[in-house]
């Protein structure tokens, strides 16, 4: 399985409408990410970064091309088929951590589980929290969470489904290196023994060379890798 892809990119470009018109943001880009492989995304601001990950994700629908992830086209699909195939398939993790403001840690975690009827959410959040080091911190708000805490409960969330792919769309971005770093360790162990895939967008370089392959997008367009 480790060689047969998750996600599949043919001639996939994206435009979308401003205020001055129609913008090219995606322009012909073709990429295959295989099972349990790392790859991380980098390129100036503007370069197509996010929306690419946003089309990966069922986010934004490609204006043309093919975009198949965990063997499905999601051309055809309507929003709520494509936000079941997600919780089935994609876990996310944003710069901004997404966390509900009003619910707990353990809350959090909870939620995509209830959605896919989980018989025990609960239980199972708990213990995704405990994996990534926060055990103590479950009935806590993210009000009360650092930057770092937050990011891993955002991570818990994002795996806690046993996702085939995890979309990380510059995690580290609001966290200061040493933070970060410890962050990026956590999510590239996890995706390791749990053979997952992961797509990781970042400007750090360095972290950007942990994982098996960069990719440079540079106009929209995937300049090598």
């Amino acid at each position: 399985m480790a060689n047969t892809p998750i996600v599949e990119l043919d001639d996939v470009h994206l435009k979308l409408m401003s205020s001055a018109g129609p913008v090219h943001i995606l322009r012909g880009v073709s990429l295959c990410v295989n099972r349990g492989e790392t790859v991380s995304v980098v390129g100036p601001s503007g370069s197509g970064k996010s929306s690419m990950m946003m089309v990966i994700g069922g986010l934004e629908k490609a204006t043309s091309g093919l975009v198949r992830v965990a063997g499905e086209s999601l051309a055809g699909m309507d929003e709520d088929r494509l936000a079941v195939f997600r919780r089935d398939h994609v876990g996310i993790v944003f710069q901004n951590f997404h966390l509900i403001p009003s619910m707990t840690a353990l809350e959090n975690v909870a939620i995509p589980l209830e959605f896919a009827h989980h018989p025990d959410p609960f239980e199972a959040a708990a213990q995704e929290l405990e994996v990534v080091g926060l055990g103590q911190r479950q009935c806590h708000y993210p009000a009360q969470l650092s930057g770092g805490e937050q990011q891993r409960v955002a991570l818990a969330r994002a795996l806690v489904c046993e996702p085939e792919l995890l979309l990380a769309d510059e995690p580290t971005g609001n966290l200061d290196g040493a933070t970060g770093a410890h962050v990026v360790d956590l999510m590239l162990g996890l995706a390791e023994r749990r053979g997952t895939a992961l797509i990781l967008i970042t400007h750090a370089l360095e972290l950007a060379a942990r994982c098996t392959r960069q990719i440079h997008l540079v106009d929209g367009q995937i300049a090598d890798g």
